[in-house]
């Protein structure tokens, strides 16, 4: 069973974006992972804006981050990349804070034209900060995650077997890279 760590980078708090990655989070757990749900936005913000490296929120999230044999990172498309949310924290962690990670991009946005953030945008500063196989991305489209009341989710069915998919490759990576690890 791997440990992952599931990242929202939205700031909203009526978030689709979080509210899909939490619906991936139960995925993820009927793979037998250990799923870790993270909001960026709890995190106290003179800490982010401040860039005060030494807060204990801070702190958390690196203990966090080493603990996890993988990242589900997820963030709302703005202006054609993702969050300022999610950037102020990834600014905040060590360079190779995600060495030996197996890491999933996600994101979610109005239209096609911002599927490419994820490749263009999101997956260099992933890749600089270490991490050892960033797998196939996916962006979801708005219109396609239907929010209810109670906070959950129905994702449109063509757009729940892909990310089926996604999370079937992810979940293989995540078994490979635990085959892979050293031995100590």
């Amino acid at each position: 069973m791997a440990t992952v760590l599931s990242v929202s980078g939205s700031p909203s708090p009526v978030s689709r974006t979080a509210r899909l990655l939490r619906h991936l989070d139960a995925g993820l757990a009927a793979r037998d992972h250990q799923v870790i749900p993270l909001d960026v936005r709890l995190l106290p913000p003179q800490a982010l804006l401040g860039a005060d490296f030494d807060h204990p929120a801070l702190a958390e999230v690196r203990r966090l981050i080493d603990r996890a044999d993988g990242l589900v990172i997820g963030t709302p498309v703005y202006k054609a990349a993702y969050s300022g949310l999610l950037k102020c924290l990834l600014d905040l962690l060590p360079q190779y804070a995600l060495a030996g990670k197996t890491v999933l991009p996600l994101a979610t946005g109005g239209t096609t034209a911002h599927v490419l953030a994820i490749d263009y945008a999101l997956r260099p500063v992933l890749s600089s900060m270490g991490a050892s196989h960033v797998v196939q991305g996916w962006f979801v489209l708005d219109r396609h995650v239907t929010v209810l009341e109670g906070g959950g989710v129905v994702v449109e069915p063509d757009t729940q077997l892909a990310l089926d998919n996604v999370l079937d490759g992810f979940s293989a990576a995540l078994g490979r890279s635990a085959l892979a690890a050293p031995v100590c």
